[in-house]
């Protein structure tokens, strides 16, 4: 076991990263020792990690930050950093290692005030005295104005600090930002990777495993959900009837609203898990009384988390819904493959009736405008559009289309 043997499918950038680790190791090892460290080397203090859903750009950023810690003896005599059973190693991976630090967030973006906290912690000196890491893996959702405070920070980066930035694509990074980091491109893992992790480390059975990854196409994350979740498969069953329920204005009005029904319910389930533990954890650090009454001048702070759980709510709708238009896309990506005769690997095979017959009673150009509609309901929530309009316009194209 290793600190990589999470990341799937992903052997080059394993290498890369690696090589970026053992000359860290060397340059950490030289300075301790009061030597002058190599001046080749392929360790550098900002990286970028980007590539689609799923592909593992936090899962290689943490592997990486836990390679930068390693403690391992053995690297002494020749072995890698990365060792997955050291204290550094061990404590990077699982979030509790005290020069680690690691950014997600929950919510639509991430603001001035929470990235102005980060780069002030990035200056700090590593308390073990390697490096000081810090994992942002949402870039993405970086304001503008919160993207300019962390480019001071890339730009002039504390000695022994590393960033790690991840995001799906260059183009979801400031430019001048992402110029100044090294970037690494991440690729969907096959799905027979995707599914010999399930078993290794899930004990998910090996038919349901195999299953999962064909229908999530190699997304790792969705691929264990719907593995492991009832509510997951029962959603994902909804979706696929979508096609076969547009024939009319009705329909297609009653299948964009139970769309939206479910991921309500996915964020009300959400809200369920979390928000009542964490309202509660909150009143019993402002010291609230056995019977719920709260102590002055802590009004204030009650209301920021509600709003704070509120935008998470929106947040974890939004996803939902954009999972549910990536399923709907691969349906019509199997529907196209069908008609063209194409050999690809179906990924929706448990609806193969229903991609029958939807291909026989459609052409392929009128296949490539429903997924056409399905990109601009995906670009209309982007940009705020109602979810229900956005869903029921998509809906009328898919029956026009």
């Amino acid at each position: 076991m290793t600190v990589w043997d999470d990341l799937v499918g992903q052997d080059r950038v394993q290498a890369t990263l690696a090589a970026a680790a053992r000359d860290a190791d060397a340059r950490v090892t030289a300075e301790a020792a009061g030597l002058v460290p190599p001046e080749a080397s392929r360790m550098t203090h900002a990286w970028l990690f980007t590539g689609p859903p799923g592909s593992g750009r936090s899962t290689a950023a943490r592997a990486f930050a836990a390679a930068l810690q390693c403690t391992s003896p053995d690297r002494a005599l020749g072995g890698e950093p990365g060792c997955g059973f050291c204290d550094g190693c061990h404590t990077s991976l699982i979030g509790t290692h005290a020069d680690v630090d690691v950014i997600r967030t929950d919510l639509l973006s991430i603001g001035v005030k929470e990235t102005r906290e980060l780069v002030r912690r990035s200056q700090l000196s590593p308390a073990g005295g390697r490096w000081q890491v810090n994992v942002l893996e949402d870039a993405d959702r970086l304001t503008e104005g919160a993207g300019n405070v962390l480019l001071k920070a890339v730009e002039e980066p504390a000695q022994r600090t590393v960033w790690l930035l991840c995001a799906p694509s260059l183009e979801d990074v400031l430019p001048t930002i992402r110029s100044r980091c090294r970037h690494l491109v991440l690729r969907t893992p096959p799905v027979e990777a995707v599914a010999d992790v399930l078993i290794r480390r899930d004990g998910i059975d090996p038919e349901a495993a195999h299953a999962a990854a064909r229908a999530t196409q190699g997304h790792i994350g969705r691929a264990r959900r719907l593995a492991t979740d009832e509510r997951a498969r029962a959603r994902r069953a909804t979706v696929l009837k979508m096609p076969l329920r547009v024939d009319d204005i009705g329909g297609c009005l009653r299948a964009a609203q139970e769309l939206i029904d479910a991921a309500t319910e996915d964020a009300k389930q959400v809200a369920e898990d979390v928000d009542v533990k964490e309202t509660e954890d909150m009143k019993a650090a402002l010291g609230a009384s056995a019977g719920g009454r709260m102590p002055r001048g802590t009004a204030g702070v009650m209301k920021e988390l509600a709003d704070r759980q509120k935008r998470r709510s929106t947040r974890t709708q939004r996803d939902s819904l954009d999972l549910a238009l990536t399923e709907l896309t691969g349906f019509y990506r199997d529907v196209l493959a069908l008609q063209l005769g194409s050999r690809v690997q179906l990924a929706n095979v448990d609806v193969r009736d229903a991609l029958d017959r939807v291909a026989r009673a459609s052409t392929p150009e009128r296949t490539l405008r429903r997924i056409e509609s399905i990109s601009a309901c995906r670009q209309a929530l982007d940009r705020n559009v109602a979810p229900l309009l956005a869903v029921e316009a998509m809906a009328v194209s898919l029956r026009a289309g």
